[in-house]
């Protein structure tokens, strides 16, 4: 495979690959760190990326790997999960600090969903992935993310029903 086919193959979803390490990975550095730890790993198997029916899907699973070993080491004790993609324009101050009080608390509540839940989210509702795609990526039944996805938005919603209608902070 010549560097320009490698481009054109595995470029269309290289902010795919940095959002997801974003979402797992605290820092930017870290994710931009995993970003290209990943793109050298497709490149060394260039010759083999052909063979596989999905290269995007292949790539997000990698990432996926390397994040976790990332923060399963020594070296990531102090990461955590963030999703930072939320951008909000043209709205008055109070509003916009409602906003961020909302998305910080769906923040919140993400985090605290079990692994595999959080990893739907990112992938289906941040990503835009379909559900066949998502089962590749995390190895399950396209079936089987859907019923996750509906158990964490659900898991969401009556959190944030909570919170909004009684103001407390459940912590």
């Amino acid at each position: 495979m010549k560097q320009t086919e490698f481009l054109s193959t595995v470029m269309p979803f290289k902010d795919k690959v940095y959002r997801l390490a974003k979402r797992l990975l605290v820092s930017s550095e870290e994710a931009e760190d995993a970003t290209q730890e990943l793109f050298m790993k497709l490149w060394n198997r260039k010759e083999k990326l052909s063979s596989y029916k999905s290269v995007e899907a292949f790539a997000m699973t990698m990432t996926k790997n390397y994040c976790f070993d990332r923060l399963k080491s020594k070296q990531a004790s102090n990461m955590s999960l963030v999703h930072s993609n939320y951008k909000e324009n043209g709205t008055s101050l109070d509003r916009k600090t409602e906003l961020n009080d909302s998305v910080s608390i769906v923040h919140q509540l993400i985090a605290k969903l079990p692994e595999q839940q959080r990893m739907i989210i990112q992938l289906r509702d941040v990503e835009d992935y379909e559900y066949e795609e998502i089962g590749k990526v995390l190895d399950i039944k396209p079936t089987a993310v859907r019923v996750a996805l509906s158990r964490a938005r659900k898991k969401i919603r009556e959190q944030l029903i909570k919170q909004h209608n009684y103001g407390i902070n459940q912590n």
